[in-house]
């Protein structure tokens, strides 16, 4: 291979990525980056042979150069950071700049992290003497950072005895039917075994696991990058400089900036698509009887043909259906919800919290103009990069976890009130590392505390002492932040009193004597916290392997917040945060992406509500004398994948302005994007917005709510009311207001 076909071999790679077959928004666009880059090829070809006709001798070192560099930043998922660069091949370091005396710094600083997933390709596998084929051009795109596992459907036996499969990701719990596969393989005549048949689907399965990334600003990053880089081979070994050479170095830097100029096209489009707001779809409310003052109302909810239903659901989580607090499920009541909401006179503020269903960095990006500086404490307990797979995707390398972090550490920290603080839940895989991350964000003047979190652990460890404690970081957001003194029992001290026969009983309270007086055995409570973890076969147990106790936050809750206080948890899991919060009479936000969001938090939800359940009461709740209500919202969000699914990019030739290179045009300004959802009635010249096109059951309300950061205070059929007064008709909408909804430009 010559110079320039492995220049142009790289340039490809590293723009277009790795073939993936299947389905999905991503794979969408990397089709259309591939079209256009066959245009753009054409294009520079063009202008390498013009730039190369005084310089001839200039070409195999022209092109040795290019690929020399472009070839550093290719990576398997098409992502633009340092692969192999010499100046970075440590995962993190220390680097210092003008702004701080040293920061931490790491190989995808300059990255938003996507999701971790597989690159699965279509795959013929061989082995004694079977041949199977396993087609991957269904398989569809992971949302997010989800944990899912794929399923295996028999497609049909070739006359070569080739066993032909179609691989999909599971939905909602669906299994591979092994045993029906294999019946079917062997009424065809071929004796395979189980253990055959799992060998086959296990060589498929290991294909490549990646970590999808997007640029931050590619343009800035490649041209710092070509700088670094060309100032080391400018200079390195050149003895003289003649006219002829600054032209031909010059040459080489035009046409490395003309090819970054179009590869940032491409990754700005993705930015964009990430950042912009999401819309909200298949919202729904659950409210306790006690809620709905209106005994009419209530009658209605009980003769509807989808109480069975509810009822069944109540049967179900162990909720009795005589329960005076038993919660109604708006989305078995569609045609009675407007109803349910017209009893509250301001329905955002009547709301205890809001369940979110979405990766949580749209989420974090698109609820912060309505809670911006609302939230009182962010408690988050995130994968510990510990390597183990436990219910969410748990096995990054160091860099892809400190950007996952780090990337949404930074748009949490904005709704953060100035009083509030965050607490970031760790182990020892990964909290020398989370403490920098908010070392950076916050400052160390708002640093509070590290606190120790002591559990008890059974078995033995020959070779290391006994692992038998988390950590959680402490940050306030300013020297302001709430601090709640709280008091405990000495122990120690307790211990110590009662083998000496110091203790005191005085009107049931104990004490012991201190220079003539007594005194109560309580402490201030210290970073140190003995808390028992969750018993795997208790009530408070919900079969997540992570869930932490109630206990422990409640601690957390009641020491930095208020009543009425927001509380935060984008790393939600199995739903304590939520659960506990609401106990204590704070209000929430709690954020999924997993199917336990529907399995495990909204029943668990439910079942606080009701005080009463397969699990209530458990945990805090005697303690803290919870005795059920509530009223709160759950929906999903639209997610990155799926908007770059919808987004139309269509097949055409480059858009050219008089003012700009093809390489720095904008390459989407022709496209559709989303814009489907517009029609445009050419004789009344009025646009109007038919939000059913880009997706079923769009909340109009809440997205506008999300959209304007004005809470909602009244809905009606064809009307939203806002805090401030502002109404708007959600049956005739202004499109100027979905605008960043469904179309982006470069600004």
């Amino acid at each position: 291979m010559t110079k320039e076909q492995k220049f142009y071999k790289a340039l490809q790679d590293v723009f277009i990525g790795a073939r993936i077959e299947g389905k999905g928004g991503f794979v969408n666009l990397m089709r259309i980056k591939s079209n256009y880059y066959c245009k753009i090829e054409d294009i520079l070809k063009k202008d390498i042979e013009t730039a190369l006709t005084n310089h001839p001798n200039f070409r195999d070192e022209l092109f040795d150069k290019l690929y020399s560099f472009f070839s550093r930043y290719f990576t398997e998922n098409g992502s633009i950071y340092f692969n192999s660069t010499p100046f970075h091949n440590n995962i993190y370091e220390k680097v210092y700049t003008d702004e701080k005396d040293v920061i931490l710094f790491w190989k995808t600083q300059m990255l938003y992290y996507v999701k971790t997933d597989r690159i699965f390709r279509s795959l013929p596998v061989e082995f004694d003497g079977f041949k199977f084929y396993f087609d991957a051009s269904k398989i569809e795109s992971k949302k997010a950072n989800e944990k899912r596992s794929l399923i295996f459907e028999l497609d049909k036996v070739k006359e070569d005895t080739t066993i032909v499969f179609s691989v999909q990701y599971s939905e909602k719990g669906t299994k591979t039917k092994q045993d029906e596969i294999l019946k079917a393989i062997k009424r065809k005549g071929i004796a395979i075994t189980e253990e055959q048949l799992e060998r086959a689907f296990h060589i498929f399965a290991k294909q490549s696991e990646v970590d999808f990334f997007i640029n931050k600003n590619a343009k800035s990053f490649l041209e710092e990058q070509f700088k670094l880089w060309s100032y080391q081979y400018f200079w390195e070994g050149a003895k003289e400089w003649n006219a002829d050479r600054v032209n031909e170095l010059q040459i080489l830097k035009d046409i490395a900036f003309k090819i970054i100029d179009f590869i940032a096209q491409f990754e700005d489009e993705l930015v964009r698509i990430w950042n912009k707001p999401k819309f909200v779809k298949n919202s729904n409310y659950v409210i306790t009887l006690d809620r709905i003052k209106d005994g009419k109302l209530i009658e209605k909810i009980k003769k509807h043909t989808n109480y069975k239903e509810q009822v069944k659901e109540w049967e179900e989580l162990g909720i009795d259906k005589d329960n005076p607090k038993a919660p109604i499920d708006t989305k078995y009541f569609k045609d009675l919800e407007l109803e349910i909401l017209s009893q509250f006179d301001d329905l955002d503020k009547s709301l205890d919290g809001w369940l979110i269903k979405s990766e949580n960095y749209q989420a974090l990006n698109t609820i912060l103009p309505k809670f911006k500086e609302k939230v009182q404490t962010i408690y988050i307990d995130p994968p510990f990069n510990t390597g183990d797979d436990f219910d969410y995707v748990d096995r990054f390398q160091d860099s892809s976890w400190l950007s996952l972090i780090e990337n949404r550490l930074e748009r949490a920290k904005d709704l953060i009130d100035k009083r509030g603080s965050l607490f970031l839940h760790l182990d020892r895989n990964a909290d020398y590392l989370g403490r920098l991350l908010l070392q950076n964000l916050f400052g160390s003047d708002c640093y509070k505390n590290d606190i120790i979190w002591k559990y008890f652990v059974s078995g033995k460890y020959p070779n290391e002492f006994s692992k038998d404690h988390d950590r959680i970081i402490l940050y306030g957001n300013s020297s302001e932040s709430i601090f709640n003194y709280e008091k405990e029992i000495d122990i120690d001290l307790y211990n110590e009193k009662k083998a000496n026969s110091q203790i005191v009983v005085k009107d049931n309270v104990e004490y012991y004597l201190y220079n003539g007086g007594l005194r109560t055995f309580e402490k201030q409570v210290g970073e140190t916290w003995h808390i028992n973890k969750v018993k795997r076969d208790g009530k408070e147990t919900f079969g997540f392997k992570t869930q932490k106790p109630e206990e422990l936050i409640k601690r957390i809750i009641k020491c930095s917040t208020v009543d009425d206080s927001i509380i935060l948890d984008f790393f939600l899991g199995s739903g304590t945060t939520t659960a506990v919060a609401h106990k204590l009479g704070r209000k929430w936000i709690g954020v999924e992406m997993g199917e336990h969001f529907c399995n495990v938090v909204l029943p668990r939800m439910k079942e606080v509500l009701a005080g009463q359940g397969n699990h209530e009461p458990c945990g805090i709740t005697k303690n803290v004398n919870w005795q059920g209500g509530g009223f709160f919202k759950y929906y999903e969000l639209e997610q990155y994948e799926e908007a770059l699914a919808k987004c139309k990019y269509e097949d055409s030739d480059l858009f050219n302005s008089p003012s700009k290179t093809p390489y720095q045009e904008y390459v989407f300004m022709k496209d559709e994007k989303m814009l489907d959802a517009l029609e445009i009635d050419y004789e009344k010249e009025k646009v109007k917005v038919d939000l059913a096109k880009p997706y079923p059951n769009i909340d109009i309300a809440e997205t506008l709510s999300n959209l304007t950061g004005k809470w909602i205070k009244k809905i009606s059929d064809d009307e939203v009311e806002f805090e401030d007064g502002t109404k708007i008709n959600t049956k005739d909408l202004d499109y100027k207001l979905i605008k960043p909804l469904i179309w982006w430009e470069v600004s």
